[in-house]
């Protein structure tokens, strides 16, 4: 199941809703929709994260959260590490492999991790000092 599966189902269930009365509200199929909330599909355009959004009334954070949990919903995820040092990519390696097996707590922390560094800007390279119009040699 994927993060939007997850707060999609747990909405449908808060508020009674079925799985078929959502399908025919969004106009989606309910096997579409089943699909979404069991991970077997990729994840949702952005489209429907804004019908969802108007079908059960989210606004601000709620809607921005439902947002932020689709785009991290792709069931099928794959890593470009190259460009990259052989430390990143042993590390992206060594994930795709274990991640089956780590407990919840771990996953826990590693998000902690995440969440700390992901939004560091990367540093940008100097530029020459420029003397008279023209760069310093």
């Amino acid at each position: 199941m994927t993060p939007f599966g997850a707060r999609l189902r747990s909405l449908r269930a808060a508020r009674g809703v079925t799985l078929k009365h959502l399908a025919e509200a969004l106009q989606i199929s309910a096997a579409y929709l089943s699909a979404l909330e069991h991970g077997k599909r990729g994840a949702p355009s952005a489209g429907l994260v804004h019908q969802v959004n108007e079908f059960f009334g989210l606004i601000w954070d709620e809607a921005d959260e439902l947002s932020r949990l689709a785009r991290l919903s792709n069931p099928r995820v794959t890593v470009n590490t190259a460009g990259l040092t052989p430390e990143q990519t042993a590390l992206a390696n060594r994930m795709a492999q274990a991640i089956d097996r780590l407990t919840p707590e771990t996953v826990a922390a590693l998000h902690a991790v995440l969440d700390t560094t992901a939004f560091q800007p990367k540093p940008r390279p100097r530029r020459a000092a420029r003397v008279d119009g023209r760069a310093a040699r």
